[in-house]
């Protein structure tokens, strides 16, 4: 029971500490993302903090499966390092003995990653993709930022404002460039401002500018003063395609395509590679207690990625219909168990022997 305790408690801290490093990375990257689309105007910046939410969601399956593996790994490398296991051995314990208490600590985190892929993934997928839809259906002067050049999406309109005055819905020292009727012409105002008409279609408000129409030098050069310009504003609907991702997983499972099928697979993989990853650490974290950490990081690196691109692999295999669903369920995972038996038969026989000698 005081092993137990203690196997649990330092798995506790290496997971935890594991989980705040990796979380930070793909805080930072993910983050470095959206400021530089929010910066072009792709999206804005109050939303950057919600995309930012709805992606860890959809990365936390992944960081936790990785987090569990090093967890296990960590914990039994040091016990390595500093000789504890070589006292454990000469005891005649063996070491599947080990089993039970990582399993204790994984079975917790697999259930949570099995709800994370099954269900709150999928869910903030969804919730994404909504809010990207109506960051691209916003019409081209909401897009505007003060200081910043804006085309157009039909690139028939150039707009530039100096910067935001009075109200949030009025801007000072407007330029835009528009072309008309086939005429090319040039509009700068004091002030600028959206309007809604009755009818619920909306305009741009130039009031006390000038519009110049036609290259300057020609006799059909024109200068025009307004005291008051309207331009009607387009709304636009962008059709984005919907991805398997964001459907929920009854979706998955009441349909037979093929596209469905990989993406389902692929949420039942996680928390079943977890819970072999987290038994894969087992036998994997040998370490010689003369020897660094680094190299049992790069082994625990190495075969995350490979059992994950195999997961990936078979998830778009059974959408092209190259191999059928139930095969590409269990196929990476059934190798992965004959694996982990190898691993434990080698470590085990390997102990024996030198127990044998130790006579």
């Amino acid at each position: 029971m005081i092993f137990h305790r203690s196997v649990l408690r330092e798995l506790t801290g290496n997971a935890l500490a594991a989980f705040l490093v990796l979380l930070g990375i793909v805080l930072a990257t993910q983050l470095v993302r959206l400021l530089a689309l929010a910066a072009g105007g792709a999206i804005t910046a109050a939303s950057v903090t919600a995309l930012l939410s709805f992606v860890i969601v959809g990365y936390l399956p992944t960081l936790l499966s990785l987090t569990l593996f090093i967890a296990v790994l960590l914990t039994l490398s040091r016990a390595y390092r500093d000789s504890e296991m070589m006292v454990w051995f000469s005891g005649g314990l063996s070491l599947t003995r080990w089993i039970r208490p990582v399993l204790t600590f994984a079975l917790p985190l697999v259930l949570i990653i099995a709800v994370l892929a099954l269900y709150l993934a999928p869910w903030a997928a969804g919730q994404a993709e909504t809010l990207r839809k109506a960051l691209d259906s916003r019409d081209d002067v909401s897009t505007v930022m003060p200081g910043v050049f804006r085309e157009s999406r039909h690139a028939d309109r150039v707009y530039f404002v100096e910067g935001v005055s009075g109200t949030a819905n009025e801007v000072a020292n407007v330029f835009v460039s528009a072309t008309q009727q086939g005429k090319s012409g040039v509009m700068v105002a004091r002030k600028g401002y959206q309007e809604t008409a009755p009818n619920g279609e909306r305009y741009l408000i130039l009031e006390n500018g000038y519009r110049y129409e036609g290259e300057p030098g020609r006799a059909d050069f024109k200068t025009f003063e307004f005291e008051r310009y309207s331009l009607r504003i387009e709304a636009r609907e962008v059709p984005r395609a919907v991805g398997t991702k964001v459907l929920k997983t009854g979706e998955l499972t009441g349909s037979g395509e093929p596209a469905y099928r990989g993406e389902l697979a692929w949420r039942i993989g996680l928390p079943v590679s977890a819970l072999l990853l987290a038994l894969l650490a087992i036998p994997l974290s040998y370490a010689n207690p003369r020897g660094g950490r680094s190299m049992n990081l790069i082994v625990a690196v190495l075969v995350y990625m490979t059992y994950v691109n195999l997961l990936s692999i078979i998830q778009a295999y059974i959408g092209q219909s190259r191999i059928p669903f139930g095969h590409g369920l269990v196929l990476v995972h059934v190798v992965v168990i004959l694996v982990l038996l190898v691993l434990f038969y080698r470590r085990l026989s390997v102990t024996s022997l030198k127990r044998w000698f130790a006579r």
